[in-house]
Order: C-alpha cells, then structure tokens, then sequence
C-alpha cells in the first residue's frame, strides 16, 4: 500500500482523490491511510539503468532559490532535511492533522545515514525544523542547545507547540545500508495517533543546495518555503517542476522557442499554462542565443526572468544585496574568529584569522591599509566591502617577513628592534657542505591567491562550525563564490553594487544550467558537483564583471568545471573540513585563473560549457558510491584519526 502526504503546492498538478481519514470523504492533495503498513525485509531499492529518462524543459529557476540562506555545515545534510520537517508540519497542519499526531518516526537513507549522525548535524536540523525553524531565520548559536533539550527532556514541540514524546534511540532509524530509489539522500517522516494508527507519511530527497523534492509530485518544495501560502506564491514560481533524473541521452537535443506575441500580450489573461520566464534556456548555447538575439549580457537575461517570478526592480536589488552581505559578513565572522579549532574530533586549527591578520600587518607592501573604516556593502547602500582590520591575535610570528626597522609605508609597519623577530634570522634547512646548497627561505609576493584563500577558508571555517551560510550553490563549496566577488570589490570594481548585480545573476545562470543539466549534490556526482560548479560559477562571475561578452563568460565557466572533473567527496571523519576547506581555497584561486584564460583565448575554444556540463554528468553516473559523501573511501580511511600529523 502506498502511504504518502503530497504537499500542497502539488495543487497545481493533476490530482488523485484520497483514501477517507476516519470520515467523510476529504479532498486532500495525494493519499494517506489510517492503516498500518504492511513492514517487509529492507531491501536496496535503485532506479533501473535503462528506465527512461527525462529533464525538465527549461533551466531556468530563481537566483534566490540557487543562493539561498542557511546554515552549515551541509546544504544537503543539514539545510535540506531542516526544510523537508518545516514542510511536513506544514502539511500535517494543513490537512488539520497537527493535533492528533502522538508519535513521529523518522528513517534516513543512503548518505543521509552515512554521514550525517554528530557529522553533518542532520538529526539537529530535522528535529528543529520539525518544530517550525527553518534555515534562513533559526539563530545558529540556539541549536545545539535546543538539541541537547530534546535529547534529555524526550520531548519534541511539533509545530513550535504541540508538545509529544520523542526518543532518539526509538524514533530515529539510520539506514545508510539502504538507497531509495530516487536520490541518495533520503528520509521518510511517519506520523502516527495515540493508538498507533498511521496518519501520514512522506518521502522526501535533499537534492543539494539545500533543495528538497518529492518522487510524487517533482516539485523542489523550498521553492515555496518562504512563501508557505501557495496563494502568495507568483504563479511563475509554481510551474518550476524539476526531475530529478539525468537527461535522456539518446534523445535529439530539443531547442526552445521564445513565446509569441499573442502569449506573451500584457493585457492577455493569465494562463497557468503559459506562465514561464520571458527568456527560458535549457543549455549553455541556448542561453547564448538568447544573448545574441536580443542584445543582452547573461545578467540582464536572468534580472529580466526574475521580474517574471513577481520580483520588482526594488525586490531584485535588495535581495541580490542581501545575499552578498551574509556572504560578506561570513568573511568577516571567519577572519575575526577568536576560537582557536573547529568543532569536531580532528580538533582543526582556525587558519583564517592568522591569514587575515598576517594580510593586514603589511605581509605584502603596498597592499590595503591594515585599518578601513569604510562600511561593508549593504541592500540600499554603496561603498567598499573591505574588513576591518581583526583584533591582536596571540599568534606565533615565525612566519611574518623580516622588516627593516623604521621602514614605514601604505600597508606595512615598522619592527620594533626590540622584539625577538627583528634579531632572529631565518632557519634554512640542508647541509651546507654539499655541492648543492639548499634554496634560502623565500616570501612569495601573490596578494590575488592569498586574499582569495584566505576569503575561501574563512567562509568554510564558519560553516563548518555551524554559523550563517549561503548555498553557493551548496554549503561545502560556499567559500569559493563569495571569496571571488570579495576579491573583485576590493581590488577592481569601481562601482561595487553594480558588480555584486553583475557576478551572482551571471553565476545563478551557469548554476541552472549545472543543476539541469547534471547535479548539485556530491551525493550524486562527487566534490565535481560542489566545489567543481562553485568553481565554474564564479569564473563566469569573473569574467561578466571584466568583459560584457557572453561567450567568454561561458568559456570561463567551461574551464572551471573541465578541471574539476572526476573531483571525488571523501571528507575525513564525515565532517565538512578536510579537505573541503583547503579545496574551496584552490577553487577560488582556480576560478580565477579559469577567467583569466578565457579572456586572453579571443573566444578560440575546444570545449563548449554544455559538452562540460554531461562530461561531469557522465562521470558522476560512473564514479563509485564510495566517493559520494559517504566517506567509505579516499581520505576518509587512509587517514588515521587521531590525526598522524597534528592539526596544529
């Protein structure tokens, strides 16, 4: 028998009729069963490889679906899953079932299991969402408080106020050994009467990025989640349905066609039919076409589609801008971090405030001043985005540059003679017998990749503690995006807000495109899917805001990805921290090089994005299982816990 609570946005979708709850008849949307299911051995249930496959017809989503705020560390494993316990509630208060619920069972699937337990912090966000937080306004610092209340109290307010008894030990089942047929990330919410009747159940998949879908009705349900009333939802918003399966690859690439004039008339009645976006594109060179036809760089094409989703100039500039000041405002939580480690039994060392503070004291002459007081970008403002110089750290100066004493300039700082680091001469290492001598101790003078690394770590830092995040487009790659944008406002942009504009509408096109085309979640295809289309996203970023041409952007993009190909997810201990924090430094530093390349080729390429695009698709379906988030293989068990080498 097939138990399943559709949620309401599904409306819009044909319906089916519903089994009577108890009553009368009721015209819910899906079914549901006041019988008990019928339990059978666990068997892994898997998609079969020749069953047909099929996309959605367009790319084209919301930018503010693709960066979406949350917090870490997991966009799949912790942001997801808090969503999917919102939405449940949300739909057992809907059908008026909220109060008669006594028990909830929760089971997770496949890579949820793996690693998600003390790891990704999946157990905190579901049950904090199953008591009405979601991601983008529950306070992090609150949630493992209210975690370890549930644990020790056994109870759990569904809804925020009806109050049941939940045992972690009984009501949650870890099934990492299972795969539902859908997506790797998997959980089935099961709610149940005091007499142990079921009312309602739901399978739900994080998808990555924080999206969560449904096998029944492909709907991405956070698409509404901040609109939970589909009667303020922009019927634009509502026709966004997404398979969830990979694009059937022997059929004939398809070509989408502008609506024509008698459906595009202002003063024709609304069809929710032929609502969609005035520019949809299903590839990298239909979103060129498009460009081309109408004279319009990529950005202006994605500002324009948003206006569709019922968003006013106002609205697209102050949410765009909202986005970049959490992204800035991580940075600098991360630079300004006092606590020495990261959360977790590795006991990693915080390395970006000692980065950021050797930047600030003059490291590289010549650099910004180690004091700005000009304010940070905000919705509604303008200015320089650049930090605050962090307070003294007590941190070891073995590192810092010899100066002359007395040697002043914009940046640098004079040395006091006095102090052990002006005397002390530099250790070199090799024998000095020997007919090679060894190479003297060196600074590189790289200012691009160090503030570029050291914006990367800082984000990742943050959020693999925890704090305020954005999905760039996941949590695990979210260094790479904001630490390139940072970068372009501190050190080329002359109009700041016009640049923020530029490079996350340009970025969310490429991030549709991926999201469509291939994946988002390294549940599917590996590290490629996160910090590989976080790399690519932001070289197309880059070049939009060095060049207007649409062509170099996307070659950008082509190369960012082409090189992270194959790149596989083994996080060490399941935690989001080694190597994901070092990996989104090199993808930043990556993503610029990846422009830099695509604006000296003159628009001469082997490689189109699009043909990228189902290289990354093709090898996410071959790579093994074990090199999917599941930390079953690669670093994840070559390295010894405790660490051989110190994490200090």
């Amino acid at each position: 028998m097939s138990l399943l609570l559709r949620h309401r946005f599904s409306l819009f979708r044909p319906l089916g009729t519903c089994s009577p709850q108890r009553g009368g008849p009721r015209s819910h949307v899906g079914s549901f069963s006041t019988s008990r299911p019928v339990l059978s051995k666990p068997q892994i249930e898997r998609v079969p490889e020749s069953q047909e496959r099929q996309q959605q017809e367009h790319a084209v989503i919301s930018t503010f679906d693709l960066f979406s705020i949350g917090v870490g560390p997991s966009s799949s494993h912790t942001v997801g899953p808090m969503r999917a316990g919102k939405i449940f509630i949300t739909d057992l208060k809907e059908l008026h079932l909220l109060e008669k619920v006594m028990t909830v069972k929760i089971t997770l699937y496949g890579s949820l299991a793996a690693t998600g337990e003390g790891k990704h912090h999946t157990p905190q966000a579901i049950l904090l969402g199953l008591e009405g937080s979601d991601p983008e306004t529950i306070i992090p610092t609150t949630i493992e408080s209210r975690y370890s209340n549930i644990l020790r109290d056994k109870v759990l307010l569904l809804g925020g106020h009806h109050r049941i008894h939940y045992d972690m030990d009984r009501d949650m089942l870890w099934r990492w050994d299972q795969v539902l047929p859908t997506h790797p990330n998997g959980m089935r919410f099961s709610a149940f009467d005091q007499d142990g009747d079921l009312l309602a159940t739901n399978e739900y998949y994080s998808v990555g990025g924080g999206f969560v879908v449904n096998e029944k009705t492909k709907v991405d349900e956070n698409l509404f989640y901040k609109g939970v009333d589909k009667s303020v939802v922009p019927p634009a918003r509502l026709q966004q349905t997404h398979s969830l399966s990979e694009p059937d690859l022997n059929s004939a690439p398809s070509v989408l066609t502008e609506p024509s004039s008698s459906t595009s008339n202002d003063n024709a009645a609304p069809n929710m039919v032929d609502v969609g976006p005035p520019y949809p594109f299903e590839s990298g060179n239909s979103l060129l076409a498009l460009t081309q036809k109408h004279n319009m760089t990529i950005a202006q094409i994605v500002y324009d589609n948003e206006r569709s989703f019922g968003y006013s100039d106002d609205d697209i500039h102050n949410k765009i801008l909202r986005i970049w000041s959490v992204m800035d405002d991580c940075i600098r939580t991360g630079v300004s971090s006092t606590s020495p480690t990261l959360p977790g039994r590795l006991g990693l060392r915080r390395r970006a405030p000692i980065l950021y503070k050797r930047l600030m004291r003059g490291f590289y002459p010549g650099v910004t001043p180690p004091v700005n007081k000009m304010a940070k970008i905000e919705a509604g403002t303008a200015g320089s985005a650049a930090i605050d110089a962090p307070a003294e750290l007590d941190v070891d100066t073995q590192d810092e540059p010899e100066t002359d004493a007395g040697t002043t300039g914009w940046g640098a700082r004079s040395v006091n003679p006095a102090s052990p680091s002006a005397k002390r001469a530099a250790r070199v290492t090799g024998a000095f017998d020997h007919p090679l001598l060894p190479e003297p101790p060196r600074k590189t003078m790289i200012p691009a990749m160090d503030f570029l690394s050291c914006y990367a770590i800082a984000v990742n830092e943050v959020n693999a503690s925890g704090g305020r995040i954005v999905t760039s487009p996941t949590n695990g790659a979210a260094g790479v995006i904001p630490a390139v944008l940072k970068y372009i406002i501190e050190f080329i942009s002359d109009d700041p807000e016009k640049t923020v504009m530029t490079f996350l509408l340009t970025a969310s096109a490429i991030g549709m495109l991926f999201k469509r085309g291939s994946t988002i979640s390294a549940a599917e295809g590996g590290c490629q899917a996160e910090v590989g289309v976080a790399c690519s996203m932001a070289a197309g970023g880059f070049a939009a805001c060095m060049v207007p041409s649409p062509e170099t952007v996307l070659q950008a993009a082509e190369i960012g990805i082409e090189h992270n190909l194959g790149l596989t997810c083994d996080p060490i201990d399941g935690l989001v921290q080694v190597p994901c924090i070092e990996r989104n430094s090199l993808g930043a530093v990556k993503a610029v090089t990846a422009a830099q390349l695509s604006l000296a080729s003159h628009g001469i390429y082997s490689v189109t994005l699009d043909e990228a695009i189902e290289a990354m698709r093709v090898t996410a379906a071959d790579m093994s299982v074990k090199y999917k988030e599941t930390s079953l293989s690669g670093l994840a068990t070559t390295v010894k816990i405790p660490l051989t080498v110190p994490a200090w």
